[in-house]
């Protein structure tokens, strides 16, 4: 296991904008707005060979009136923990306050190793206004800027020290399955059933979930990354920073997973944001595996599922080769069932097929079925193999590749989906010359 440390404090210190420093990638999202950050975020950080995994928690704010600090306080004390060390960051400008005194306190419960960290430290004036920190009572301190990595070298020569021996997993390799979707979709939901704990704040409000959050999942002896995402909506509906920023890094995401999982609120239509979605993970070409989630809530008839079947075909086709689950994350109906299927498209995307076995597959339907004849000259096509690449793709050799059209790659992609069960899956097909 990797060591976890976690960022605490009260909001708008500077949890973020040090996470990112850490982890040397823009992960969490920055802004002038306290309470950005509401769920963990998790990120792979090294200082000197020593990797270990940080936390990003929201702001902690004791009696609040925010709808949402109750949930940001849970996932603040899940963090703690599930931490092995903890740095508790602190603002020089603003200096200490009630809020730090019941986070000192909170911490000092923890008997973990906790780093008091003065964020905003960019000059020698603030040096000297860092002395009343020491009243929180906590032995380790230091002072940085985390906007520009000043005495961050320090800090992190400390807690690696005092982080306790650890083999790290080889992460690195693991499938990457998104969650993504619209906003209140039941993203989060559909996690937070999966794995069985509640690792993402959950509520009837759109664009709840702001940052794209990473699981290692392993039970059932299936082990890889899920990735919830923000809601993904037009972009003349985002209109907050922090909502760009959501949707940037749940279309990051999306780019970067083998799978994606695109839920869909059987209670609404398949409109055209979720087929924008569906198709821009196609055109990306990840497995896709579509869930029609809320199905408790919806009036069924004898037919009701393959009508709604035939319905989101309709309008996914062409590429209708794809698993569709009924699920509900309320119920946990299908979930598991929802990760096999999207278990075996990861093995479909990733399956080879010999060249030879190709070969005597197809060259006999291309021999009984050839492509038209253009001005009266004849395509002979005399050689197939599959290329190197994370999604199926074919090369057919010929004599005249600029004579075969689109209608006949359709084809052979049809039949080469019929023999080798692409489903989920895009495939693309090449003429190139013999």
């Amino acid at each position: 296991m990797r060591n976890l440390v976690a960022i605490v404090g009260r909001p708008n210190v500077g949890k973020s904008t040090l996470f990112n420093r850490l982890v040397q990638r823009r992960e969490a999202i920055v802004d002038a707005t306290s309470g950005v950050t509401r769920d963990r975020h998790y990120g792979k950080a090294d200082w000197n060979g020593c990797e270990f995994t940080l936390i990003d928690t929201g702001g902690y704010v004791v009696g609040g009136d925010d709808a949402y600090e109750k949930e940001i306080d849970q996932q603040v004390e899940i963090a703690i923990s599930e931490a092995d060390a903890i740095l508790f960051l602190v603002d020089v400008e603003i200096g200490t306050s009630v809020m730090d005194e019941e986070v000192a306190s909170l911490l000092r419960k923890s008997h973990k190793p906790v780093f008091l960290v003065v964020n905003k430290v960019d000059n020698a004036k603030r040096v000297a206004a860092t002395v009343e920190f020491y009243t929180l009572g906590i032995e380790k301190f230091f002072h940085i800027s985390a906007m520009n990595g000043g005495g961050t070298g320090d800090l992190l020569d400390a807690l690696v020290e005092a982080l306790p021996e650890k083999t790290p997993p080889t992460v690195e390799g693991l499938p990457r399955f998104a969650v993504v979707g619209r906003p209140n979709a039941g993203k989060s939901s559909f996690v937070n059933a999966l794995i069985g704990e509640t690792r993402n704040i959950v509520k009837d409000e759109a664009g709840t979930t702001r940052d794209s959050i990473d699981t290692i999942y392993n039970r059932f002896g299936f082990e890889f990354c899920l990735v919830d995402t923000a809601g993904i909506r037009r972009k003349t509906k985002v209109k907050a920073n922090i909502e760009f920023y959501s949707v940037m890094r749940a279309l990051r995401s999306l780019e970067f997973s083998d799978v994606c999982m695109l839920v869909f609120d059987a209670t609404r239509s398949f409109d055209s944001q979720v087929k924008n979605i569906f198709w821009l993970a196609a055109r990306n070409h990840k497995g896709i595996v579509i869930l029609v989630n809320k199905w408790d809530l919806m009036d069924k008839e004898t037919n009701s599922t393959k009508k709604i079947e035939e319905q989101i075909r309709a309008e996914i086709a062409p590429f209708v080769d794809v698993p569709i689950v009924f699920i509900s994350s309320l119920t946990k109906q299908r979930v598991f069932k929802a990760i096999e299927t999207a278990v075996d498209v990861y093995k479909r995307r990733s399956q080879r097929i010999p060249t030879r076995k190709l070969n005597d597959f197809i060259l006999p339907i291309i021999e009984k079925n050839p492509p038209p004849a253009l001005k009266g000259k004849y395509v002979k096509i005399k050689f197939a193999t599959q290329l190197h690449s994370n999604h199926p793709q074919f090369a057919f050799f010929c004599n005249l590749p600029q004579y075969v059209k689109d209608p006949y790659k359709r084809f052979l992609e049809n039949k080469l989906r019929a023999e080798y069960d692409f489903r989920g899956v895009t495939v693309d097909i090449f003429i190139r010359k013999k």
